[in-house]
């Protein structure tokens, strides 16, 4: 038998936003019926990082986001107002804001797996493109070309730039040398920190070379190069692998002169294999396994180093367990990030421990209202139910998300449950 533990007497911090995710809701158009707007609204999400948001019609296409879409003439005047397109990305941050999100904002190009390449070629001048983040960043904060006011902290440069070697022919994210884009980095980082000391520039999503991110950072510390937060991504199977991962960055930051910059995983999901299994974990994604495999990370992040969790992707498509891209209707990977929320609208995370690896937990209270949240996971599809002993104290509503249920209130006896493999409980006070 496993047991949860809970002690609602000792406070350890604060939920952290682990439910974040990549990319916006759809509203409907004219009279296309076609949304998910309220459904993304009710899920609380904190924050949604814009990368990629170029492949969605929905959100404005090839329009919206990108560098070279907000600033298609590279020869253009950078401080002239009217060599800016704004228009569909102003829609698209205002739809995200709208439904209760705050913005987290790629400034870069969305990956281009084509065999030819538009964005991620590095820009012709960087000092010019340094200028051009500026002017995109005081639109949408300082009002200018017509712009906006809008609290949105977080900048990132660029996506990815260790995807690929510098040997490689068909460079899908940076189509330059790692050292120049050292010096891209370099040059923006300080002059959007001149501009904007108040807000939080970082990057730079790392996609998975830890030795080139540690070549990074070492260089960064030697030009003096202000971060105020890493991100980084992954992809995997079980939460342990994204634990592992942030504690090397963690490790690395420590290292070299960085120990108060955030730590931001901005892009993870399941993915058993990039080749013979890739289909296999397609199919997983919008499964119930998918659901209990995005439940277990957030849980288990949430007693990490880690600042922030973003599930990758929240854009109807392939990589979206939340909602189905035909229907926009909720998969039940949708519901986890409501499950979490109910924890991160408490705000205080208690002291909760779970005697099994496979069985997450988090216990959060505000005042008297308590809740405590719970997953199976494991990517063993052989393995079988277990019974769980719960000794939380006072009297719970509890919630099972499973293949058969969604969020269906369940009997309880005060003691114990026995979870399905990969199933998800959540238990508020009455």
């Amino acid at each position: 038998m496993s047991r949860i533990t809970v002690d609602f007497t000792k406070t350890v911090g604060k939920i952290k936003p682990m439910h974040a995710v990549n990319n916006g809701p759809i509203k409907a158009r004219g009279d296309q019926s076609r949304e998910n707007f309220t459904l993304y609204s009710e899920a609380g999400i904190p924050y949604a990082r814009n990368h990629d948001a170029a492949f969605m019609a929905a959100y404005g296409g090839e329009h919206t986001v990108d560098i070279w879409a907000i600033f298609p003439n590279p020869n253009a005047d950078v401080n002239d107002s009217a060599s800016y397109d704004f228009i569909l990305t102003d829609e698209y941050l205002k739809t995200i804001q709208e439904a209760g999100t705050k913005v987290f904002y790629r400034l870069g190009n969305k990956i281009e797996h084509w065999v030819k390449k538009y964005g991620t070629l590095p820009p012709p001048d960087f000092k010019t493109w340094a200028e051009i983040c500026e002017h995109i960043i005081r639109h949408y904060t300082e009002g200018w070309a017509d712009g906006f006011r809008w609290d949105i902290e977080y900048w990132e440069i660029w996506n990815e730039p260790d995807l690929d070697e510098d040997d490689c022919p068909n460079k899908r994210t940076w189509g330059g040398t790692k050292a120049q884009f050292f010096d891209l980095y370099e040059i923006t980082a300080k002059h959007l920190k001149s501009c904007f000391p108040h807000l939080k520039i970082g990057g730079p999503a790392l996609a998975w070379r830890e030795d080139w991110a540690a070549d990074f950072l070492r260089e960064m510390h030697r030009r003096e190069v202000p971060i105020d937060f890493f991100s980084w991504h992954i992809y995997c199977v079980e939460p342990k692998e994204l634990l592992t991962r942030q504690n090397n960055i963690k490790k690395l930051l420590l290292e070299n002169g960085y120990e108060n910059a955030e730590t931001n995983c901005n892009e993870w999901n399941y993915v058993c294999s990039w080749d013979v299994e890739y289909l296999r974990a397609v199919e997983t994604i919008i499964s119930m396994k998918g659901a209990a495999f995005t439940a277990a990370c957030m849980l288990a992040s949430q007693h990490s180093t880690l600042d922030m969790l973003m599930y990758y992707d929240a854009r109807p498509g392939v990589w979206c367990g939340i909602f189905d891209s035909y229907t926009l209707r909720p998969f039940k990977g949708y519901y986890p990030f409501r499950m979490f929320n109910t924890l991160y609208r408490l705000g205080n995370e208690v002291e909760c421990v779970s005697d099994d690896e496979t069985v997450y937990a988090v216990a959060a209270k505000n005042g008297e209202d308590r809740a405590v949240m719970v997953c199976y996971y494991t990517d063993d599809d052989t393995a079988g139910e277990k019974t769980v002993d719960f000794v939380l104290g006072g009297e719970y509503r509890v919630e099972l998300l499973d293949e058969e249920n969604t969020c269906t209130e369940l009997p309880w006896d005060g003691n114990t449950i026995t979870m399905k493999r990969n199933s998800v409980l959540l238990f508020t006070s009455k």
